[in-house]
């Protein structure tokens, strides 16, 4: 939870009380802090020789995107609506990475219409609608492929991508006759390679051979004649939710040293989950406690609708209380709930947390990554809101949407308005 500290018992955001912040905007409520997301971003440049480029699917908050295209961060965008987002923040259209292995023609046309700097390709057929694209508008779509080197990490299988198992990029095998092949093709400049082979990585190894079978492409590559500018080599860094002790970006930059750093390539990276992950919390306050024969649990009005981690990856966040209380050595474990009609809506289970009573707050750690950008109304529930702080001043960044505003986006055909008549 970097940039959230406790200031005489209650928890705050940089300089700013989350009690001031539910008091006034409710909850629940994600909170971000700028000056943990800066920091984040200039831990990360100040080790790495690449070009860093956001991956916007973690975070997609007008705020936090624009918080990093002024420090001077690329974009790593997955659909044609975060490549508006991107745009729209400040992010310079040459920074911008395109990758996911479905899209449409029309989005490939928007990337093209405003001149991104990179689109990955991940299969045949989407090198060939690429080109198909580029050739109709009389544009050149600049174009990496994207290598699947078939790796396997330690972390969730939903968030593995490198593995032959997986639906993301081009087998190994296949990478030689598509590069020469794309050399051909109408429409292409084809500038390297990219690979990413999962999400929350705790250790180097995996990125070490995923590296290496990148080198090796490039150097049978070039010893072919063909040309290999540049080399995208994804995400994955993870990050403590808990008492996790992930390798940092010292470590990732000494293996990019060791594998891929001589071979005069420009470099990209794309962190998303390590740029924001632990600038955010959500914000909840206590609906009521619980106790069946076998369970505590505290009931709050933040929901697995509003944060889905634990419920999709079985993921596990800190939960701190905003007040600290007076007592000591009295935490017991509890389960942290919400409202929706889902046994699976759990959003910690058996956390250690000091007593707990209607309209105390709790702030859930590592939220900042993945949590409102996997929002939904689940039932009819209003969207959570987000909040920017930035040293003593907070601005609400996204209101709450509130269930009325969904049902207005509803209409009733007319032979059953008419019905009702």
């Amino acid at each position: 939870m970097s940039g959230f500290t406790y200031r005489d018992g209650v928890l705050h955001a940089e300089g700013v009380s989350l009690g001031d912040i539910a008091d006034a905007v409710g909850t629940p409520i994600y909170v971000y802090s700028q000056t943990a997301i800066e920091d984040a971003y200039h831990e990360l440049a100040e080790a790495v020789d690449a070009k860093i480029c956001y991956a916007v699917k973690a975070n997609s908050n007008q705020a936090v995107i624009a918080t990093l295209a002024r420090l001077g961060a690329g974009a790593d965008v997955v659909s044609g609506g975060e490549l508006a987002r991107a745009l729209a923040a400040g992010i310079k259209p040459a920074d911008i990475v395109f990758s996911g292995v479905g899209k449409t023609r029309a989005e490939i046309a928007q990337a093209l219409a405003a001149g991104i700097g990179q689109l990955n390709a991940e299969s045949e057929a989407e090198l060939a609608m690429i080109s198909q694209v580029a050739e109709a508008s009389g544009l050149t779509a600049l174009v990496a492929l994207r290598v699947n080197p078939d790796v396997d990490v330690e972390t969730h299988e939903k968030i593995a991508t490198g593995g032959y198992e997986h639906k993301f990029g081009i087998p190994v095998e296949d990478t030689m006759r598509l590069y020469a092949q794309a050399n051909e093709m109408p429409g292409l400049q084809i500038v390297g390679l990219a690979v990413h082979i999962g999400s929350q990585l705790m250790e180097m190894s995996p990125f070490e051979r995923a590296f290496r079978t990148m080198a090796d492409l490039v150097g049978t590559l070039r010893a072919q004649g063909w040309p290999v500018e540049r080399l995208d080599l994804g995400g994955g860094l993870g990050i403590p939710y808990l008492d996790e002790a992930p390798p940092g970006p010292k470590a990732l930059a000494d293996v990019i040293a060791r594998t891929v750093g001589g071979l005069d390539c420009q470099l990209v990276v794309e962190p998303g989950r390590y740029l924001v992950g632990n600038a955010g919390v959500l914000m909840s306050r206590v609906i009521l406690t619980k106790q069946t024969p076998s369970r505590r649990f505290v009931v709050v009005d933040a929901a697995m609708n509003d944060l889905l981690r634990p419920t999709l990856y079985e993921a596990e966040h800190r939960v701190t209380p905003v007040r600290q209380s007076g007592e000591t050595g009295i935490a017991v474990p509890a389960d942290i709930v919400g409202p929706v009609c889902e046994t699976g809506d759990v959003l910690a289970k058996a956390a250690a947390m000091p007593p707990l009573a209607e309209g105390d707050l709790i702030a859930i750690g590592g939220a900042g990554a993945y949590g409102a950008v996997m929002a939904s109304y689940y039932n009819s529930r209003a969207l959570v809101g987000e909040v920017l702080v930035y040293q003593d001043s907070y601005a609400v960044v996204r209101p709450r949407q509130e269930p009325a505003a969904l049902q207005a986006l509803d209409s009733v055909p007319a032979w059953l308005a008419a019905e009702a008549r």
